[in-house]
């Protein structure tokens, strides 16, 4: 249904049968990340992902994420994939280096392979404001993967 008349809107679709969905996930601040890869995959699940569709690659941090999201999308093997991860505001400049540059890196990731990827790296300022960001935010990257891959896959045709 469109909202204007005599215009095309391409429609949103979170329908996830037969997505291949790639997530990287850093293990930095591991309990947060294991938090919202489990609210991610159970999202995709429920969007209809196979877990035979999903693939998940650990790297040691954020800065380390968009590398290996540049391999995954390389590769042809993926409709899209989620970056997983928490920086957490400490006493130095590292905080807004690291949050920063691995942001930017993954939008070029994206742009350069035209694979989508829904970033999930929590940039919070305390570990409590991490925990209470991680299941939703998982959840929405889980989202935001499948209606994107369904997008570009019509845009593409």
């Amino acid at each position: 249904m469109s909202r204007f008349d005599n215009i095309y809107e391409y429609d949103n679709s979170l329908n996830g049968a037969g997505l291949k969905i790639g997530i990287v996930m850093s293990r930095f601040n591991l309990p947060v990340c294991e938090g919202l890869l489990s609210a991610c995959v159970h999202e995709l699940k429920r969007l209809g992902v196979a877990d035979a569709d999903m693939v998940i690659a650990n790297v040691p941090g954020a800065l380390e994420i968009p590398l290996v999201l540049q391999s995954l999308a390389l590769s042809g093997k993926y409709d899209a994939l989620v970056a997983l991860g928490a920086v957490i505001r400490g006493d130095t400049y590292h905080f807004e280096v690291v949050s920063n540059d691995s942001c930017r890196a993954i939008m070029e990731v994206q742009l350069h392979t035209g694979v989508p990827i829904a970033n999930g790296i929590l940039t919070c300022e305390t570990d409590e404001q991490a925990e209470v960001r991680m299941q939703p935010k998982g959840s929405d990257c889980a989202q935001a993967a499948v209606e994107m891959a369904n997008l570009q896959k019509v845009l593409d045709q």
